[in-house]
């Protein structure tokens, strides 16, 4: 009986985690209709007889990011939004160009796990751990040219230059549409802002720190 049980737990175990990411596809393929109305967890199929190589095709990649903003980073996402062919595929990739000493801020990009190279230059990655599991454990690595890192799904992480040259880098997401969640444009940059009551105390910090802290996003 305890064998049976066990079987069945983890039976469910399995399932739940078969359905924790992008789900897999019941046809060759099911190219984003973007003009539908119907709303799904996705996006509707175009018709496939009108569907064009040109649906599964993007360029611009071998174009450096604009990294003169204040992080000096850019994100250059190629996802579902960008190229209509990869809807129920459950994968999507990203170009990264850091500028001395940029900085992509942590955050987490709830629906995907990142596999990241470094194309030029060099990196300080790192992620954290959730609460429960590891108690908050920082996981960091110095990536040179060829290097590949690995971000699990919905932790929190972040990359910095800290080299006097540009670094490139190429990261690949196990959704269609991973999502991203800066840690601090989401915090302190809310709309309408999070009470500075509510974020004095969880930072441990007085109200004029987070009232300084809300101006800057």
């Amino acid at each position: 009986m305890a064998a049976k049980i066990l079987l069945i737990a983890l039976l469910a175990l399995a399932s739940s985690h078969a359905l924790a990411s992008d789900p897999s596809p019941l046809q060759d393929f099911c190219v984003a209709d973007m003009d539908s109305k119907v709303r799904v967890n996705g996006f509707v199929c175009k018709d496939p007889t009108v569907v064009k190589a040109e649906d599964f095709f993007s360029t611009g990649l071998d174009k450096a990011g604009d990294t003169g903003k204040k992080l000096g980073s850019n994100v250059t996402a190629v996802n579902v939004n960008k190229i209509v062919g990869l809807n129920t595929l459950g994968i999507s990739m990203v170009r990264i160009d850091y500028a001395p000493k940029g900085l992509n801020a942590p955050h987490t990009h709830p629906r995907a796990t990142e596999i990241l190279t470094v194309i030029e230059g060099q990196l300080f990655v790192g992620f954290v751990t959730s609460n429960s599991d590891n108690g908050n454990r920082l996981f960091t690595k110095m990536l040179k040219k060829g290097d590949v890192f690995v971000f699990p799904e919905g932790l929190i992480h972040f990359q910095f230059n800290p080299g006097h040259t540009n670094t490139v880098a190429i990261g690949a997401l196990s959704s269609q549409n991973p999502g991203t969640i800066t840690i601090a444009n989401a915090v302190f940059g809310s709309k309408p802002p999070i009470s500075d009551e509510v974020l004095a105390k969880a930072f441990q910090v007085d109200k004029k720190t987070i009232d300084w802290l809300q101006a800057q996003f």
